[in-house]
């Protein structure tokens, strides 16, 4: 009897914690898995491009994201004074307090331009505090107010030389020499002004106004032929000797008319500022699965630090020789959208005093990227065929030369 009585609680304890093991596993069950709604919160302010803090009633940051230490929101877990004075105003108001956050004297190496908050009050004395980065919209309205006056000078010079012109010849009827002249004048100001709202209008089809027509297989050659027959006459009249290396039978996708076009502008910057009887070369190359097409001038050279902006609507190196030329300051700004438009890129290397080379880099046709891969796999067996040929020392002694059409 004993024996069975002590089975008997045996099996009601083991009963009993088997109850017990399940009643638990249900309660984990009926448990909703996953983040809390305060973790989901937390990381959203984590992960917001916006700088984002908290701040309490005595100006100390209860919590802010990365952002906000990248916009100067927060420096050293405390919040710009700005920012405070405008959390201090919300919660006395009960109101929503703009704040600017733009960075004191200005900005500095990766620092934002302009920065913008804006103060809200949680109440019981906490004050959420978000940034938001402006810099962008600020340089773009800066780049539209100086496009704007840069167009409106352009425009008014030939126009208003025009107008002087027929002036001039209107009091002169009598002199047939000097209508002469002035007509001639009128034509070459009419013919600026015609070029200037070309280049506009080219311009702003590239830079997304209008859709571009659709791609076909260019020959490269044809577009450096068709290039310098445009500016022959010019180089031949400034005694300039035009050289290119052999043509390369290379093949890009895009569009001819665009793609002289930019080449015409690289050519007669060339001619514009290189010395009367200097040379300017074109060349033509296979690199990477890029055609590049390099013009080479020994001109005046450009200083480093205006590299990048000669690609910037109107600018211009010398504004003198500009205007002796008759240049609109938008050849190169045309030049690198045509070559972005085409998955490409223009690069730059010059030296004042030495001259400067401008190379277009579009991508190859398929063809060409085949036959460079055909090449290369060439290449690579044959160099398996050598190592296989030495007799146990390892070396391999190779000669290889590649022609890429280097510059002139």
């Amino acid at each position: 009897m004993l024996a069975l009585a002590v089975t008997g609680a045996l099996l009601v304890g083991v009963l009993l914690g088997l109850a017990i093991a399940r009643g638990r596993r249900r309660a984990a069950a009926s448990k909703p898995t996953g983040p809390t709604v305060a973790e989901l919160l937390l990381r959203l302010v984590r992960s917001s491009h916006n700088g984002v803090a908290v701040v309490n009633q005595f100006g100390d940051t209860v919590l802010h994201n990365p952002r906000a230490v990248d916009l100067g929101l927060v420096h050293k877990s405390r919040v710009d004074a700005r920012a405070r004075v405008a959390a201090e105003q919300a919660v006395e108001t009960e109101e929503r307090v703009e704040i600017d956050l733009s960075p004191l004297g200005g900005a500095r190496g990766r620092q934002p331009e302009a920065v913008l908050g804006e103060a809200i009050s949680l109440g019981d004395g906490y004050t959420v505090i978000e940034a938001v980065d402006h810099s962008e919209a600020v340089r773009l309205e800066a780049t539209r107010r100086d496009f704007v006056a840069n167009v409106s000078h352009e425009l008014k010079t030939p126009v208003g030389a025009m107008a002087l012109l027929a002036e001039a010849v209107m009091d002169a009827g009598e002199d047939t020499l000097e209508v002469r002249r002035f007509a001639e004048q009128i034509l070459t100001e009419s013919t600026r002004l015609g070029t200037l709202v070309t280049e506009l209008i080219e311009l702003s089809r590239l830079q997304g106004a209008e859709a571009l027509p659709e791609m076909n297989v260019v020959e490269v050659d044809a577009v450096v032929s068709e290039a310098l027959g445009r500016v022959e006459v010019t180089a031949d009249a400034d005694e300039r000797t035009m050289t290119t290396d052999q043509e390369s039978g290379l093949l890009v996708d895009g569009d001819k008319t665009l793609l002289v076009t930019a080449l015409s502008n690289l050519l007669t910057n060339a001619v514009a500022y290189s010395p009367a009887g200097s040379p300017v070369s074109i060349s033509r190359r296979l690199v990477d699965d890029m055609v590049e097409i390099a013009v080479t001038d020994r001109g005046i050279g450009i200083a480093e630090e205006e590299q990048q902006r000669v690609f910037e609507r109107f600018y211009r190196v010398d504004k003198a020789r500009s205007r002796a030329t008759g240049g609109t300051g938008l050849g190169l700004a045309i030049v690198k959208h045509a070559a972005a438009n085409h998955g490409g890129e223009v690069r730059l290397w010059s030296m004042p005093g030495t001259g400067s080379t401008f190379t277009l880099c579009i991508p190859a046709h398929n063809s060409d990227r085949t036959r460079r891969g055909a090449e290369s796999d060439s290449r690579g067996r044959q160099r398996l065929r050598g190592r296989s040929a030495t007799s146990g020392t390892g070396l391999v002694v190779a000669s290889e030369t590649t022609n890429h059409g280097g510059m002139l």
